[in-house]
């Protein structure tokens, strides 16, 4: 069996599984199509970054199981999975994804509501009288 690199991603909630082996550059995300599960061009680039900033897009068949957050978030996640796998695949790659700020987890998330308020940061009316 060829080696398996495996990887995990995080952005907001979102949690990708990233197993990358060599092949032909075919991506698989949740047993669907790549260009199926991801629709938009936007997303599309946005995971496909690392791939093509190391240049080996046609080299690695890429597996990605992602759950919870949005399209966003779940395409954030995946381009970070992959990443780090890219640099369990070769340790050289380091300087160049990091200066693309790949390997950066994104720690932007909502902020939970408090008790006693209706939200995270609404207070309801002060009444002075």
């Amino acid at each position: 069996m060829a080696e398996e690199f495996i990887a995990t991603g995080r952005r907001k909630t979102a949690v990708a599984r990233v197993r990358m082996s060599a092949g032909s550059g075919k991506i698989t995300v949740n047993g669907r199509e790549f260009d199926n599960y991801f629709p938009s061009d936007e997303h599309q680039g946005l995971v496909t970054q690392p791939l093509k900033v190391v240049d080996v897009v046609e080299k690695f068949d890429v597996k990605v199981n992602v759950q919870g957050g949005g399209p966003i978030g779940q395409a954030g996640a995946t381009r970070h999975g992959i990443a780090r796998a890219l640099l369990k695949v070769d340790a050289e790659h380091r300087p160049v994804l990091k200066a693309e700020g790949l390997l950066t987890r994104d720690p932007r998330m909502k902020e939970r509501k408090k008790y006693g308020q209706p939200g995270a940061r609404k207070r309801y009316q002060y009444s002075k009288r």
